[in-house]
């Protein structure tokens, strides 16, 4: 299972020491890059309509091509300043403990037909009044219902939620239920069906299979072992709910990366998609989709991003193609098929997934209108491909890649590497860019540097110890992208923050499966991976600052715009000076509105801010009660515009830890 922040991103990383004996004045600051208010931009694009009112985000990334981008204007660059919280729900659904044992509240709310719904990092599903937090139903798949029976066996077996989709049924009357639903992937790799109206199970969804109110990948074939809920929410697309499945990677014999279409209504299976080639499923799996789901109703496509197959840092037993991994697949929403793929990596080592959903939108390049997918990677480059066929918008170069030394493995020879648009995030380290708050631990991170193999990015793990630049962390993660159509600019975030890989014979045939997400056996290799996070003796990062920065992309031209470090480090209670620029690690992204604004929580730091999305320039900021690492959402209700995000820490980063729903508005007059 692919996750961000697993291990260590505690990242002692924080800084929270030795700043009373160090003159900050001395630290590096890196400069931001600020873009040009008066800077003409290539013109406007367009995104997919939502068919829906304006006022309303009803779907993760708002409309279904998952642009993030709302056409609300009421809060904008002039008043922006005067956001104020409004209401805040603390709920209880939360284990204050680190790692696997605590919860990650990642969900983006839905705000549709007048009710905000949301998830908790259990499996319950939350319903609210949009103008004030008050809960109007809550769903727990577990409890008994009104109709005497629980939906889902057992106990709760999820701590993370990304979101909720939601279906209205066009053929249901007013008032009939489950004519609107709320779908929820949840326990025992199980999507839910929820009456929006009640909060009652629908149970004709997945009677047929024996379990009304919910369906399971479990159910069907899944060709190896570790199925898991997904933590991220299915799509529906018409009539069709579309639901993907974690994977174990740590294991050859990791079930495949299934992705399944069940009818909407009933639950019934209609098709699957298996990336895994048929005759190769007895020796790889994975090569899941554990991100979100995007797609376009018109031309009844959703696009997958699949991640590496297992296992994920040693390939010596998968030395045949597989085309349908690490790479962007457009499936048939009425037969499952696959309509057309670009592999953006060969031969995964480096647990690259492609870690966010495409963007399905429409930009403005070369003096014309392009409907495209923009597709963030681990590695901190964009590819823009066309949404028909799947080709490049902008060029792409093959580049040789360092070879493996570990033995039966072989690494891919080439790589692909977009020549525009440009790189997002740092791409490669010199032993110059070594850094230390002091002489002594600097010149211990240029010695640790000098052990280590490095050959730039696709540096293979070695017996030796490998750094890996960009880190499986990112570059980019999920929901770490929006699209601004009105100035045809991509916002993204990214973190700067480097691993050593170390491979090593395996000790026993019997670990724990992915319980650490860089020391952990690789089932059936022979191998097992000793990992750390690039860090100093004094627990900070070797790689140089801004840890975390956002970015604009103009995607006519494909170049940077402008970059700002995001937020700042946090630990101990300390949170760095603003003045030194340093960025901090962070998980989810973006939103970006008609009103000029780019919002994003994200950070360490506990705090949600708005940026002019012009110039990167910030011109509000709040603090949340625990760490907003999500994306967040704008809407409006009875004419008044809501900013609104989900603060529940992340267990993986060792961040405080709540189950908060936070809402921001202007003053009313």
């Amino acid at each position: 299972m692919k996750k961000l922040l697993r291990t260590s991103l505690s990242l002692a990383l924080l800084t929270g020491v030795g700043f009373a004996a160090i003159s900050l004045a001395t630290l590096p600051r890196p400069e931001p890059l600020y873009g040009d208010p008066d800077r003409t931009l290539s013109g406007a694009g367009n995104v997919i309509a939502t068919g829906s009112n304006p006022d309303e985000w009803p779907s993760f990334g708002r409309d279904i091509g998952g642009s993030q981008w709302s056409p609300l204007d009421s809060v904008n660059v002039q008043n922006v300043a005067a956001l104020r919280e409004v209401w805040r729900y603390d709920g209880k659904d939360f284990i204050a403990a680190k790692g696997f044992a605590g919860t990650r509240l990642e969900a983006t709310p839905l705000m549709v037909d007048g009710t905000l719904y949301t998830c908790t990092s259990f499996d319950r599903v939350l319903a609210l009044d949009p103008a004030s937090g008050a809960v109007r139903w809550a769903y727990d798949p577990h409890a008994i219902h009104a109709d005497g029976a629980a939906v889902l066996p057992g106990e709760r077996r999820t701590r993370h939620c990304r979101g909720v989709a939601y279906w209205r049924d066009t053929r249901a009357s007013a008032g009939q239920m489950c004519a609107t639903r709320v779908y929820r992937s949840s326990g025992d790799a199980a999507v839910v069906a929820i009456d929006g109206r009640t909060g009652q199970p629908c149970r004709d969804f997945g009677a047929e299979q024996g379990h009304p109110g919910y369906v399971t990948h479990k159910d069907f074939e899944n060709h190896g072992e570790g199925i898991r809920t997904a933590s991220s929410p299915p799509l529906v697309i018409g009539d069709v709910i579309v639901a993907a499945a974690n994977a174990i990677d740590g294991t050859m014999d990791a079930a495949d990366g299934m992705v399944r279409g069940f009818d909407a209504r009933t639950g019934v299976l209609l098709w699957e998609f298996n990336p895994i080639p048929e005759d190769k499923r007895r020796v790889t799996g994975a090569a899941n989709v554990w991100t979100l789901l995007s797609g376009d109703p018109e031309r009844k496509l959703v696009f997958l991003a699949t991640t590496s197959p297992s296992t994920d840092f040693y390939g010596g037993k998968r030395q045949f193609d597989i085309p349908l991994s690490n790479a962007v697949v457009a499936v048939s929403t009425e037969t499952g098929k696959v309509v057309w793929h670009y592999q953006i990596l060969k031969h995964d080592l480096w647990d690259y997934d492609l870690p966010g959903h495409p963007l399905a939108v429409t930009i403005r390049k070369d003096g014309r209108q392009r409907d495209v997918l923009i597709q963030q990677t681990k590695m901190g480059t964009l590819f823009v491909l066309d949404r028909d066929t799947g080709e490049p918008v902008f060029p792409v170069e093959e580049k040789p890649t360092p070879a493996s030394d570990i033995s039966g493995e072989r690494a891919a020879p080439f790589q692909k590497t977009p020549v525009l648009p440009e790189t997002f995030a740092r791409t490669r380290l010199t032993r110059d860019d070594m850094f230390g708050l002091t002489p002594f631990d600097r010149a211990w991170c240029r010695a640790r540097f000098d052990e280590l193999r490095y050959e730039g990015i696709f540096t293979p793990p070695s017996e030796q110890g490998s750094l890996i630049f960009p880190s499986a962390l990112g570059g980019g993660n999920w929901g770490g992208a929006a699209y601004d159509p009105h100035n045809n600019l991509l916002i993204i975030k990214a973190e700067n923050l480097a691993t050593i890989v170390t491979m090593k014979p395996a000790q026993s045939a019997d670990g724990p499966k992915d319980a650490d997400y860089l020391t952990r056996p690789l089932e059936g290799t022979g191998f097992e991976t000793s990992g750390e996070l690039f860090l100093s003796p004094l627990g900070i990062p070797c790689t140089p600052p801004p840890w975390g920065t956002l970015t604009a992309i103009d995607m006519d031209s494909g170049k940077r715009v402008w970059q700002v470090p995001l937020g700042q480090p946090h630990r101990f209670g300390m949170t760095a000076p603003a003045f030194l620029n340093w960025g901090s690690p962070n998980v989810a992204g973006p939103v970006a509105t008609a009103g000029g604004l780019v919002i994003v929580g994200a950070t360490l730091d506990k705090r949600i801010r708005a940026y002019n999305v012009k110039t990167g320039r910030e011109l509000w900021a709040s603090t949340l009660p625990v760490p907003g690492m999500a994306v967040p959402l704008t809407y409006a209700h009875n004419g008044r515009q809501y900013v609104v995000i989900a603060a529940g820490g992340n267990s993986l980063a060792e961040t405080d830890i709540a189950d908060s729903i936070v809402a921001f508005a202007l003053p009313q007059e």
